[in-house]
């Protein structure tokens, strides 16, 4: 280091001394130095959008709540069914709309969708490697609103003595699924908001599901109960309520719940304790935004 240091000084003073223009001895380049920093930051955020998200706080907690719907629940709306009967109404069972599923004791709101809309941290950087099982049988998607992490694979299944055909939209699946036979599906893709699962054979089955990279999404059930674990604790998460019967622009479920900014988008925020659990008690759906 001694050497190259003396070899640029004396560089400087042989062309002085020769009557050429002098020679700037070497510094710092600060606007190289600026953009190469900040092209660090931006690779260790993810770029983009993403390099907003910055991490405020530490540890990990929760979020839970309960849906209640208020007001007179209506009655269930019939389903046509036209095409192969013999299996679709056996014994004469009706197919009954279940895309408003209230418990008729406690009022509990099933099929709320629930997830953070952003997060600078995930606690568990692989998704479950055991599948979801999503079936359909006697002509009915079994699952209504089916959650899942990106990467878990689906194993769509037909547990029918006829085959169907399960098409899911916003993604490339859209297959024939055999008599007893399952089919395996790995969503690539995140999703914005749950998206439609139809049969092109039998159109009146019809399903959501909703695919999401960090994992943090639940769907509430029979009772209207929703918990999200492992969640970023210590800065503050926005989080997105969704339900299929919303009368609201792509069904989000906006509601009136000042204590954690609820809007009319549907979204939330919240700040989670390191080791707690954010309990958001009871939250009342009343039946007009629900079509009801």
């Amino acid at each position: 280091m001694r050497l190259a240091a003396s070899s640029v000084a004396f560089v400087a003073v042989a062309s002085v001394g020769c009557g050429k223009p002098r020679v700037a001895t070497p510094g710092p380049d600060r606007q190289a130095s600026t953009a190469i920093r900040d092209k660090l930051v931006t690779a260790s955020t993810g770029g983009g959008e993403a390099a907003a998200v910055v991490s405020t706080g530490s540890g990990w907690g929760a979020l839970k709540g309960r849906f209640v719907f208020v007001g007179a629940v209506p009655a269930d709306r019939p389903l046509v069914v036209d095409k192969d009967t013999e299996v679709c109404t056996k014994g004469g069972k009706k197919l009954l709309d279940r895309s408003l599923r209230v418990d008729p004791s406690t009022k509990g709101l099933a099929d709320v969708v629930v997830f953070a809309r952003k997060t600078s941290r995930v606690k568990d950087a692989s998704p479950p490697s055991e599948p979801v099982v999503f079936d359909q049988k006697e002509c009915e998607f079994l699952s209504q609103v089916l959650a899942a992490r990106v990467g878990r694979p689906i194993a769509v299944k037909n547990s029918d003595p006829i085959g169907h055909n399960t098409n899911i939209a916003g993604t490339a699946f859209n297959q024939i699924i055999e008599v007893g036979k399952t089919v395996s599906y790995v969503p690539t893709g995140e999703m914005g908001m749950p998206q439609s699962v139809t049969c092109n054979i039998h159109p009146w089955m019809k399903a959501y599901m909703i695919f999401r990279k960090d994992g943090y999404v639940a769907v509430s059930g029979g009772d209207g109960s929703f918990t999200i674990p492992d969640l970023p604790a210590g800065e503050t998460i926005e989080f997105q309520a969704w339900h299929p019967r919303s009368m609201a622009a792509n069904q989000v479920l906006g509601l009136d719940v000042p204590s954690v900014k609820w809007n009319a988008k549907g979204r939330f925020q919240v700040k989670i304790d390191p080791d707690g659990t954010m309990d958001l008690g009871t939250i009342e759906v009343p039946a007009a935004l629900l079509g009801g």
